[in-house]
């Protein structure tokens, strides 16, 4: 068990299970934060547990104004921009982007079978919104991990058990990956001013009160207000969760699917710099990947 002492323990307030829903060319993702239960939940605007199967997959497609966090769970996903940046994303590997001004990018299954992970949409501040592209990646061993008594993290960002991420966040962000062996409990302090909650993979969780009934896959489980977090696995089984947590922005929120700015006067903008090739989106003129490439060459 984890040693943290919490004064305020949170709760969860809200709980919902996110069904599936077709998204980009032929994929399945569980939406959690971005659908109608749940439009944003500052800093995040989506998170989705994606399935993907060849041909199937996120063909070329634009981003501004905030950053996106793949992470696999199963399988290989391939990726590639208008920049030239390219490589694959494993399963246990990190991709943190941030589109920032602009970004044209695919994402496409690397290798046979089912492909599965996460991703995780952060929002940007207003003065974060127009810096320039940048990646943060790390391979599967490069990520910091822990065991003890029952416990396991994979830290993706933020700190748990003494063990820290060197992921820069750009809006403060913990990102934390556990697995709970039957009878395992833990207290994971989270910043008393941040927003957080849980996504169950796999498994049952009692989360945040000991009494509370046990949650099931894909589950997202908002928390209320307190500085850490506890739960159980009281099952015979082992529960595999994230939490996420994120210091709120408390801006205005203005989207257009893959756009989000703060007004919708940026918005507009957006769209005619897109459109028109110009203010970051220069080379998506003359650009296309090379999975659109073989797909149109077929």
């Amino acid at each position: 068990m984890s040693e943290a002492v919490l004064k305020k323990p949170r709760k969860v307030v809200k709980k919902f299970q996110a069904r599936p829903q077709h998204e980009g060319e032929g994929a399945v993702v569980r939406r959690s934060i971005g659908r109608y239960e749940l439009k944003y939940f500052d800093p995040f605007l989506l998170l989705d547990e994606f399935s993907v199967t060849s041909p199937a997959g996120f063909p070329d497609h634009p981003h501004r104004g905030f950053e996106t966090v793949t992470y696999m769970l199963q399988g290989a996903v391939k990726h590639e921009d208008f920049e030239g940046h390219k490589g694959t994303i494993k399963a246990g590997d990190l991709q943190w982007m941030t589109a920032g001004r602009g970004i044209v990018h695919s994402e496409m299954p690397a290798s046979e079978g089912t492909q599965k992970g996460l991703q995780l949409w952060v929002n940007l501040s207003s003065k974060n919104k127009m810096i320039e592209p940048k990646y943060q990646e790390l391979q599967s061993n490069d990520i910091a991990f822990i065991s003890r008594d029952g416990v396991e993290v994979r830290v993706i960002a933020g700190e748990s058990m003494g063990a820290r991420s060197p992921v820069y966040t750009r809006t403060p962000t913990m990102y934390l990956d556990f697995t709970l062996s039957p009878s395992a409990h833990i207290r994971q302090p989270i910043d008393p001013t941040w927003n957080a909650f849980v996504y169950i993979l796999e498994g049952e969780a009692v989360v945040g009160a000991e009494s509370s009934g046990p949650m099931g896959p894909h589950n997202v489980l908002l928390l209320g207000h307190g500085d850490g977090l506890e739960v159980w696995n009281q099952s015979t089984h082992p529960v595999r969760f994230i939490l996420i947590g994120g210091e709120p922005l408390g801006e205005p929120v203005a989207q257009l699917g893959p756009f989000v700015m703060n007004t919708q006067e940026e918005i507009d903008q957006t769209v005619d710099d897109y459109r028109y090739y110009i203010n970051g989106f220069e080379k998506a003129r003359h650009w296309r990947s090379e999975a659109l490439i073989g797909i149109d060459d077929y």
